[in-house]
C-alpha cells in the first residue's frame, strides 16, 4: 500500500435531479494525490471544480464512485466520522473568506478549537502562533472591518492551519483579491507546502495562480481532461516579500 497517497478518487459521479432533469455535475472522475502535493483543479464555471473539491473535503457525497482519504473509504463513514475527519485532517479556505465581523482575528481562528473541545489558554496559544504564522502576528485583536481583504484571507487560511491538518482545500482563495495580494497569499500557500508538508489544494479559474501550484487538473462538463505537472512553477516569494 502506497503510505504517501493520501487521495484516491475512482469513477467519482454526482448527479443531481432539477425537477425532472438530471444534471451530472461530475462523471466518472478519477485522481490521486499524493502528500506534500500542490495542486490546481481548473475549468470553466459549470465543470464540475466545486462538486469535486466538496467530495474531495467530505463535505458531499458522490452518486457513484469510490473516494479513499488516506486509506479510509468514505462512503462507509457515518456523519460523525465525516465531521471528525473535516475538523481534524482538512482545513477550508474559502473565496469569501467566512469570518464573523464582529469578532477579533484570534477569536476567529480559534473557532475550529472551540468546537474541538481545546482549553482557553491552548486555543490562544495556538491561534496567535497561526496568526504568525502568516505575518499578522500585530493583527490578533483586529476585526475584519479593520483589515484588508489580503489580511482578511489570510485569517481565514490561519484558521484552516490551527487544526493542524494534513490537507488544506482552498476554493479560488484568491478570487476577491487584487493581484498583489494574490501573489502574497500564494506565497504564504507555497511556504506552508514546502516547510511544512501541508498537501494542499486549489480551485480556481485564474491561470496565473495555477502557474503557483506544481501540477494542474482541468474539467470540463463534469469530466476530468487533462492532468499535467506545471513545467515551470511560479515561486511567489520571489516576486513580492513574504509576510
Amino acid at each position: 500500500m502506497d503510505t504517501s497517497l493520501v487521495i484516491d478518487a475512482r469513477n467519482l459521479t454526482k448527479t443531481y435531479l432539477m425537477g425532472e432533469v438530471e444534471v451530472h455535475a461530475l462523471r466518472e472522475a478519477s485522481l490521486t494525490i499524493h502528500q506534500k502535493e500542490l495542486v490546481a483543479i481548473m475549468g470553466p464555471s459549470g465543470s464540475g471544480k466545486s462538486t469535486l473539491m466538496n467530495i474531495l473535503g467530505c463535505l458531499d457525497q458522490p452518486t457513484s464512485g469510490e473516494y479513499y482519504l488516506a486509506g479510509v473509504e468514505v462512503g462507509q463513514l457515518d456523519d460523525n466520522r465525516l465531521a471528525a475527519i473535516r475538523g481534524k485532517q482538512i482545513g477550508f479556505v474559502f473565496q469569501s473568506f467566512n469570518l464573523l465581523p464582529r469578532t477579533t482575528a484570534l477569536n476567529n481562528v480559534e473557532l475550529p478549537l472551540i468546537y474541538a473541545g481545546v482549553g482557553r489558554r491552548e486555543r490562544k496559544k495556538r491561534s496567535a502562533a497561526a496568526l504568525e504564522a502568516v505575518g499578522l502576528g500585530d493583527r490578533l485583536h483586529h476585526k475584519p472591518n479593520e483589515l484588508s481583504g489580503g489580511q482578511q484571507q489570510r485569517v481565514a487560511i490561519a484558521r484552516a492551519l490551527v487544526s493542524q491538518p494534513a490537507i488544506i482545500m482552498a476554493d479560488e482563495p484568491t478570487g476577491n483579491l487584487d493581484s498583489k495580494s494574490s501573489v502574497e497569499i500564494m506565497a504564504i500557500f507555497q511556504r506552508l507546502n514546502e516547510e511544512q508538508g501541508i498537501t494542499i489544494i486549489f480551485v480556481t479559474h485564474e491561470p496565473d495562480i495555477a502557474e503557483f501550484t506544481h501540477r494542474i487538473i482541468r474539467l470540463a462538463d463534469g469530466r476530468i481532461v487533462e492532468d499535467v505537472p506545471v513545467a515551470h512553477p511560479q515561486t511567489a516569494h520571489e516576486l513580492v516579500a513574504t509576510p
